[in-house]
């Protein structure tokens, strides 16, 4: 896409989450512009969705907005500058929020983005993609109440320390990979040195900067918190003796780090109370970094390295003795993981993984979910010919579905479904058991970073044989992935009724519904407003 096309896409974007005034942040990840919302009405879904550029929307602790990889990096500063545009704006022209947030066109009314004549949409009771959208939509708000625990906040927001670094596990894992390639071809000597610079750099600190998203996110002061984790990779911890052994730089690592800046953000907030405000400036600091620097140095490195060193231990075992079952359960698993909001908890084992082995053998399982789900999406497609807007969904999902991006096929297809998110799940298991039993045989697959899946995942794979073994047993198992998910959708996933339902055109069909029954979808996965007859009720299916 050129920088205009980018520029058009956070024209549209902007006013359609109820303009500048009613956002509080903007982030992006891999894949999403998570944006903080503050008047949640004033946003509108369908519109939303309606956007080429949109692959789905999925509202979680932020409102993310799917764009795909690549795009989103490019669409967030454009989104960004065009916010500081509109807050600066002079107040004469402030209220003109009336244009802004008056334009019927743009309301949620389905009508507004119907695409097909009066008279196909008068006769067409056959369930749409839109209400499968609104199924999954309806899943997922429920799932969200139930994940608003105390637990599952605390990993939603470590989570929320590990997403900003992907960028640079990306940038680093691909450098060190073709960094190993040279090295192994003999090719350009004078360049390996720098490239393997390059690809540790970040590494060697990444303890800095977990230490200062921690401190950010649990609202202490972030250079505290980088500066109590920076101890951590300090080369003289070398001189101190901890536990009768001399500690050695990076000992306990992001698990190290992690643990001694949310220690800083509580002293920190406890001097705030206690230090008068006149040395406030002078104390609060000094009182924080030498508390929690001293209990970092004589206590949480070497235990946080005893937890670091027994992940890395326990899941080399695991693999290397259970590695079929353990990739079984793992693929399998995942995405009822994600549902329940679990799935956060991987992200510091991961990045420890990384830090310890110089890639984490989990992930590569992990995205075997993610082929499960393309197979049962394209069992589907085949399996209702005549479901134009059901097919036209999974048409659009399924590119983003190869890169990763499961969310449009998950919330627009399978879950509501039902029985297809479970055939999915098998596809997973079925790849996962392959890569896990390869891990078993000895020929370790292991991602240098994580965020990617699928396809996105190649650049990154490494293991413990050379990489064209590696990658074609990483492709082995996305090909099991797609396979094992598409024959369980395809002879298991949609029941006889269910097709009966689902598998007929608007055309095709005699009965007279009322006319807010049916929309065509307006893209991949649009969310209708009024759903009157829901898609289970009329299908006789149980969404889990």
């Amino acid at each position: 896409m050129s920088e205009d096309t980018h520029r058009a896409t956070a024209a549209a974007l902007l006013p359609l989450v109820g303009g500048a005034g009613n956002l509080t942040s903007i982030a992006h990840c891999m894949t999403r512009l998570r944006l903080g919302i503050q008047d949640r009405s004033l946003v509108q879904d369908e519109a939303l969705k309606a956007l080429p550029a949109v692959m789905g929307v999925v509202e979680d602790d932020t409102y993310q907005i799917v764009l795909g990889p690549g795009t989103v990096a490019r669409v967030t500063p454009e989104f960004e500058r065009l916010v500081a545009e509109s807050r600066s704006t002079p107040t004469p022209q402030e209220p003109d929020p009336a244009p802004e947030a008056a334009p019927p066109p743009l309301s949620p009314t389905p009508e507004a983005h119907a695409a097909t004549p009066p008279a196909a949409e008068a006769t067409a009771p056959t369930p749409t993609a839109d209400e499968l959208a609104a199924q999954g939509a309806a899943l997922k708000a429920r799932q969200k109440s139930r994940n608003a625990t105390p637990v599952k906040l605390f990993l939603r927001r470590i989570a929320n320390i590990f997403v900003p670094l992907i960028p640079a596990l990306i940038g680093c894992g691909i450098i060190a990979g073709l960094n190993g390639l040279l090295a192994n071809f003999g090719q350009l000597p004078s360049v390996v040195p720098a490239l393997a610079a390059m690809a540790s750099g970040f590494m060697s600190l990444i303890a800095v900067f977990v230490g200062y998203n921690t401190a950010k996110e649990f609202g202490g002061t972030p250079i505290l918190g980088g500066a109590v984790a920076a101890v951590i990779v300090f080369p003289g911890v070398t001189h101190i003796t901890a536990f009768g052994q001399h500690l050695s730089p990076g000992q306990g690592g992001v698990l190290g780090a992690l643990a001694a800046a949310l220690l800083a953000v509580q002293v920190e907030k406890r001097c705030r109370k206690a230090v008068p405000e006149a040395l406030d400036v002078l104390l609060t600091p000094t009182l924080t970094v030498l508390v929690t620097g001293l209990v970092t140095l004589f206590g949480l490195m070497y235990v946080a390295g005893e937890a670091a060193a027994a992940i890395g231990t326990g899941a080399n075992w695991l693999l290397a003795h259970g590695g079929a079952f353990a990739g079984f359960l793992l693929g399998g698993l995942f995405l009822p993981l994600v549902m329940l909001g679990l799935h956060q908890a991987l992200i510091p084992l991961h990045t420890t993984l990384i830090e310890q082995q110089g890639y984490t053998v989990l992930l590569p399982i992990l995205a075997m979910a993610g082929a499960g789900q393309v197979g049962a999406a394209i069992a589907v497609y085949l399996r209702l010919p005549h479901n134009r807007s059901i097919r036209r969904t999974i048409k659009s999902a399924l590119p983003a579905g190869f890169l990763g991006v499961g969310e449009p096929l998950i919330y627009g297809v399978s879950l509501p479904l039902g029985r297809p998110f479970i055939t999915a799940c098998l596809g997973g298991a079925a790849g996962g058991a392959f890569v896990g039993l390869f891990n078993q045989l000895g020929d370790a697959v292991g991602s240098t970073a994580i965020g990617p899946s699928g396809w996105a995942l190649f650049p990154l794979v490494k293991g413990n044989q050379p990489l064209a073994t590696t990658l074609t047993v990483y492709a082995l198992g996305l090909a099991v992935g797609y396979l094992v998910g598409f024959l369980a959708t395809y002879f298991f996933g949609l029941s006889k009724q269910m097709r009966q339902e689902l598998n007929t055109t608007p055309d095709s069909t005699p009965t007279a519904a009322p006319p807010e029954t049916s929309k065509p979808a307006p893209t991949s996965t649009g969310t209708p407003t009024e759903v009157p007859t829901p898609l289970s009720t009329r299908t006789g299916l149980k969404t889990p």
